[in-house]
This record gives C-alpha cells, structure tokens and sequence, in this order.
C-alpha cells in the first residue's frame, strides 16, 4: 500500500502571488488539520479501508461513522436511500434512511487504531450518539482510548426513533446540554456538538452545547424532508416494503440554507466557537464559501455519493489556484472573510438603484426574457416582431434580474447601476374611475 503522502503531493506546493508558499492546513479546537476537507459522519466514512482510499486521495480527515455501543442491535432498512432528480439534472439532493453503524464497536475501534498508525497526521473524529447518560460517556471514552483525536455528539440524525436520540436530543437544549457535559468529563480530547437544522434558530442550542463545555460546532446535518411520492403506490420514498418516512435529506439542494445557519452562528459573539461545515458541497467554490461565512473545516457526504473521493484533488487545486491569484497564503486566513459585508436589510443602500442591461449581439431571440418580464417581473420588456429581440423600458425596470436568471446565453444580461437621482415610473392605474372608489381607513398607523 501507498505511505502516508500527506498534503505536499495533494497540490504540489503551489505558490501565491506574492511568492509564498500555499498553506492549506488548518487548526481546529488545537487539532492541525493537512486541509480543511474531511469525509463526514456517513456512509464514506463506514471503514477503514474506505477512509484509507479517501486519505490517499488527498482528505485533510475524517468524521467516522456513528459509533454504536451494541446494546442495540442496529439494522439498515432496504433500500436505504432515494436520489431527487430535477429535470436533467441528476441527484440534486438525497434522501436517506441509514441509522447509525451496524459494524461492532469493537471493529470500528480496531480501524482507529489501524489508521492512526498508518496516518498519524490525519484526524480521526468519532462520531458517537448514545442511548442514554451512561452510554454517551461510555463511547466517548471508548473512541478517545483507541485514537481518536477528537468527538462530535450526533444531536441531530433526523430519523432515529428512539426517545432522547438523535434530532430530538437537538431539540430538548436542556438534554444536549447534559450529554456534552458527560461527555466533556469523561474525556479529555476536543468535543463537538453536530446540530440539527429541523430547528428555527441554531445559535439556541449551539450556546446550550457551549453551556455544556464543547468546544467546537458542527453543522448542518440533513434536513427532515420528503423528496418523492410514489404515484403508482402512494408511498413515499425510499419505499420499504410499502412504507415511506420523513428522513434525511442533503445535497447540493441544501447549501443555502446550511451557509445561513453557518454565518449566524459565527456572526454570534456569545457563541464565539470553531465550526464545522456541511451541506451540498461539491465543489471547492463550495467549501470556499463555508470558509468564507466562518467554518474552519468542511465535511462531504453527498458530493462524494456523487463523484467519489477523487472530488477532492479539484477542492485541492482549485482553492490554492484562487488562493495563489489572491496572494493569500494561508487557508486560515479566510476564514470568516465574508462576515463583515453580511448584515441585516436594513443596511443596504437604497440610493443606489439599477437595471438590467442587455447585449443584444448575444440575443438569440428566444423570447424568454420577455415572458417571465410580463408574467412575474415589472412588464418593462416590449417585443419587437421584426427583429426577434426585447427592447428594455428602463424607467419599468425592476432590477429583480429575473430575465437574467433564465436567459440560455451566460451573461448577455447584467445589471447596470443608473446615475444619482435617477427613479422607477411609478405603476400605472389600469381603471382610474376604480382608482376613485379606493377606500382607505382612516386610523393611526402606530
């Protein structure tokens, strides 16, 4: 088998811009990752021998599948998992039902041992969920006995049915605030929380697990969801045996959401703790926006479902080539880069006001800007016959870009800011003899 190769032969020992060397280490919670990416807590991570082909690809570590202590027996459904398709393209998100693993405790803690020796600057974080008090310590010292360098509570798998489990230990803060500080006194490694996102606000629990001495966040895990109805049988899927459930849900579908938990929490002074990424990250733009709202490691399930481990040598390459444009040469150095310019609506600049602006060189007449202008936009667009081309009324404009959005040719439409002082045409009254029959209440407004 190949040796253990670390980051060096993962880039090539890319420089910046600036001439120095790209670093793509990171440390979190005092444990130094080769790169941020890591495999998560999910079926990439079931093995040794899985992680081990991941490592030699080139990930910075990994979040080791659900540890389970064997008091109760784990068994999988089948089939365990349905891919959501939207129109061409193919598994846009994925929806599962795995629990957590069925290997013996005792096997899972032999393939710590045996990765530690082989790649001993690899991280290995064990992902533990217990049952009860007693056995969230007892996995804890378990993991950290046999090489872990570090844990994360699994407060949030969306579909584990046992009372004070999985999601709803996420949900029950008082609850997660006790099992992490068992778990902090019974070991002496870096603690992680992984919360849920079937929650309105995750700063919540996250100062609840802070409460309770981790010393990290992990997030997010997937969502509860549906992603298909049978409409044959009825049954949603995954379909076994003639039942569906609301389950897990992740992809690409999801990141959205998931970089919006992420930048609260690390916008959150009171929280002030190292977080940890996922949700649809497929690419290194990906990963690179979770760094950007504050994560310091990311970690892949989905991307990898999709592509396999080999994703990563693109995350690699790709983050040291924008790193060496920008002269920066430390990937901690963007961590958090993108939070100052993120603020509540009420700090934008309304002053400010745009339109769209169109290259008809690139037009191919297809018309589409103009339907979706008149069916859900400001009707600014009129169509000329002859030519097969829209023609812009500006002062319509609503600078909503929703022409943009569907137009098949990349940027023949852009937006374009207009002078200082420059203002929409109010809209129109169709019926001006209605517009006299308006009635407006005559009460206080505050």
């Amino acid at each position: 088998m190949a040796k253990d190769t670390g980051l060096k032969s993962a880039f090539g020992g890319a420089k910046s811009a600036s001439g120095g060397a790209i670093d793509l280490s990171v440390s979190f919670c005092g444990v130094k990752f080769p790169n941020p990416f890591l495999l998560s807590s999910s079926p990439v991570s079931n093995s040794a021998e899985m992680v081990e082909m991941a490592f030699e690809q080139g990930w910075g570590g990994v979040c080791y599948k659900t540890l389970n202590s064997d008091r109760i027996p784990i068994i999988h459904p089948s089939p365990r998992m349905n891919a959501y398709h939207y129109e061409a393209k193919q598994l846009v998100g994925l929806q599962n039902v795995e629990q957590i693993s069925d290997r013996p405790l005792k096997d899972n803690l032999a393939d710590f041992l045996y990765l530690k020796k082989k790649y001993p600057s690899h991280p290995i974080i064990a992902s533990i969920m217990g049952f009860s008090n007693n056995e969230w310590a007892y996995l804890a010292k378990a993991a950290a006995d046999n090489g872990a360098d570090m844990l994360e509570l699994n407060f949030s798998c969306p579909h584990m049915t046992v009372e004070g489990s999985g999601h709803k230990v996420g949900q029950a803060v008082h609850l997660l605030e006790k099992f992490t500080a068992t778990v902090k006194h019974a070991v002496s490694i870096p603690v992680l929380a992984k919360m849920t996102p079937n929650i309105t606000d995750m700063t919540e629990p996250a100062l609840f697990a802070k409460k309770g001495g981790a010393d990290g966040i992990s997030a997010v895990n997937t969502f509860r969801a549906i992603s298909e109805i049978g409409l044959g049988d009825w049954v949603a899927k995954p379909n076994v045996f003639g039942v569906g459930a609301m389950s897990g849900y992740s992809g690409s579908a999801i990141k959205p959401i998931a970089l919006h938990f992420i930048a609260e929490m690390a916008q959150c002074a009171e929280l002030g703790l190292p977080l940890s990424a996922m949700g649809g990250i497929e690419t290194w733009i990906d990963a690179l926006e979770y760094l950007l709202v504050g994560a310091t490691t990311v970690q892949v399930t989905t991307g990898i479902i999709k592509y396999g481990y080999r994703i990563v040598a693109d995350m690699i390459e790709g983050l040291s080539d924008y790193m060496s444009a920008r002269g920066i040469t430390r990937a901690e150095d963007l961590i958090g880069k993108a939070l100052p310019n993120l603020k509540s609506t009420d700090h934008f600049d309304l002053e400010r006001q745009g339109v769209a602006a169109y290259d008809m060189d690139r037009c191919v007449g297809c018309g589409q800007c103009y339907i979706v202008c008149r069916d859900a936009g400001g009707q600014a667009l009129e169509w000329d016959e002859a030519s097969r081309r829209p023609k812009l009324v500006e002062d319509k404009c609503l600078s909503c870009m929703i022409c943009s959005f569907i137009c098949p040719v990349p940027g023949l439409i852009t937006h374009k800011e207009m002078p200082k002082g420059w203002a929409r045409r109010p809209t129109g009254i169709m019926d001006k003899a209605m517009e006299r029959q308006v009635k407006i209440p005559n009460m206080p407004l505050t």
